[in-house]
């Protein structure tokens, strides 16, 4: 009941006017609809926003251009934009395929902060979130909503996200 009031609470941009609050609802209540994973789109897509050339490297909903690819900002289509969302997703959710259940929410999160910060590397150790499920705590909530900081700072926006896709995708 806590993640629907959240979900709720957080997938609402509008406040005041009560038909903008009705439609909002609506909208709240049809992504619980959907799949699962397209709600991981929903959500993405939601809080990513368009890119655009100012966004250069990233291009339609938060892609990150790798080498060798051709995408423009600039002649990118929504329908390229959702395939190539598609498939960062589908390639996140592999690497984590084996937290079973938690592998789209993590994804999720990997596809914007990056899976070294999750996983560790050379430059980051491993988050403390991938150390509870590896351990078989899924008690994972704070550690999640956590990761909700840009350049050093907590950024409001990223905790709405957070909070958002944890309702959503996560699987008591």
């Amino acid at each position: 009941m806590r993640h629907n009031i959240l979900l709720f609470l957080f997938l609402l941009p509008f406040v005041g006017n009560a038909s903008a609050q009705t439609k909002d609802k609506e909208k709240a209540e049809s992504i619980r609809d959907l799949p699962l994973f397209e709600r991981a789109v929903s959500c993405t897509r939601h809080f990513e926003g368009w890119h655009s050339e100012k966004h250069h490297p990233y291009v339609g909903w938060g892609h990150r251009l790798q080498k060798g690819e051709a995408y423009s900002a600039r002649t990118m289509t929504r329908r390229q934009a959702n395939a190539i969302l598609r498939e960062d997703l589908r390639k996140f959710c592999a690497m984590f395929r084996r937290f079973g259940a938690d592998s789209l929410l993590l994804g999720t999160l990997a596809f914007n902060v990056g899976p070294a910060k999750l996983l560790g590397g050379r430059r980051y150790p491993k988050s403390k979130l991938i150390q509870k499920l590896e351990a078989g705590n899924r008690d994972i909530y704070r550690e999640y909503v956590s990761s909700c900081h840009y350049k050093g700072k907590r950024h409001a926006m990223l905790l709405k996200r957070r909070k958002a896709e944890f309702a959503l995708l996560y699987i008591p």
